[in-house]
């Protein structure tokens, strides 16, 4: 029992999770209750299959992943979520380990501003009184160890604009026109500037908008000289800019464009402007993979085909209905 509960919170992805439901079905049938109470109060895998039902309901919202990323990018909201990891609290319990953390607040905005948004998106549950992690929240806490230091740096309510951006990014530099595709013209330059003034992302600037690349001309037709020689080997076949040629053939920069001068009239360089390039910094890195691994967490357990028709579960629930009437 032990293990399949483990599992389901450490796996990574979805044929693994389907399996797992499927060893929580065999739990179920082999079960033999006294009671259905007993079983709906003392049963983990009935707890643990219930919260996989609820959360595939919730999951179902088409906008879940900006929902959990906007409930996600609160400080409080993550200091709760990783104290009630390993047990369950009271309001009273709650209030008092947030004081612990210098965190001061009535038990109505904790419940309001703090636990309901947990609760919405499937990562703290309630059952009498007393408020825990659920399984799914588990498995999130586990990604959110370097999150924290980056939640003043995104926006709180967003409709997930910087974080598609960030996502996207991972993939490689992105053009202006490739941005505008994946987020709204009219916000583009709001969410370029916000996220290069928190140091997420870099573009490229000044001279390196000038390439330099080899033509197809076979350079053994024409006479040249040791520098031209030097300089026009270091050319990559991606092109390079004037600057980086300098320094890869340790050449002033004057020297180097009188040479791509004589070059180009021999027709054996050419120029081609390129369009500035937006990339991650190095917290954009880190920052984009972090919600990388959360966007695939949730697709993991997103697999309504698996919970849909939970018989088992529908069963017990009847006996019980059956048990109090």
């Amino acid at each position: 029992m032990i293990n399949v509960l483990t599992s389901i919170r450490k796996t990574e992805n979805s044929q693994d999770l389907s399996g797992i439901v499927k060893s929580l079905d065999a739990e179920c049938r082999n079960c033999a209750p006294i009671t259905p109470l007993q079983c709906i109060n003392r049963c983990q895998v009935y707890r643990l299959k219930n919260e996989l039902r609820c959360l595939r309901e919730v999951m179902e919202n088409p906008n879940y992943i900006t929902e959990l990323f906007n409930v996600l990018k609160n400080e409080t909201r993550l200091c709760i979520l990783q104290s009630i990891v390993n047990g369950r609290y009271s309001l009273s319990q709650l209030q008092q380990k947030l004081k612990q953390t210098g965190h001061n607040h009535s038990q109505v905005t904790i419940t309001e501003e703090y636990l309901r948004p947990l609760m919405s998106v499937g990562l703290v549950a309630e059952v009498s009184g007393e408020y825990y992690s659920t399984s799914f929240g588990e498995r999130i806490v586990g990604l959110l160890e370097c999150f924290s230091e980056f939640v003043e740096k995104l926006p709180a309510h967003s409709e997930g604009s910087e974080e598609t951006l960030l996502q996207s990014l991972l993939s490689g530099p992105k053009t202006f026109d490739d941005i505008e595709a994946l987020v709204s013209t009219q916000t583009v330059s709001r969410i370029l500037k916000r996220l290069r003034s928190t140091d997420l992302i870099e573009s490229t600037t000044g001279r390196n908008y000038i390439f330099f690349f080899k033509s197809k001309r076979d350079p053994a037709k024409e006479t040249l000289t040791t520098t031209e020689q030097k300089i026009y080997s270091a050319i990559f076949d991606e092109g390079i800019s004037a600057g980086k040629l300098a320094k890869e053939t340790k050449n002033s920069l004057r020297r180097t464009y009188k040479t791509l001068r004589a070059l180009k009239c021999k027709k054996l360089v050419f120029t081609r402007k390129t369009p500035k390039l937006y990339s991650l910094t190095c917290k954009g890195k880190t920052l984009a993979s972090i919600l990388d691994e959360l966007q695939q967490t949730v697709e993991t357990w997103s697999f309504s085909e698996h919970v849909v028709e939970d018989t088992t579960l529908k069963s017990k629930a009847g006996g019980l209905s059956n048990a109090l009437h």
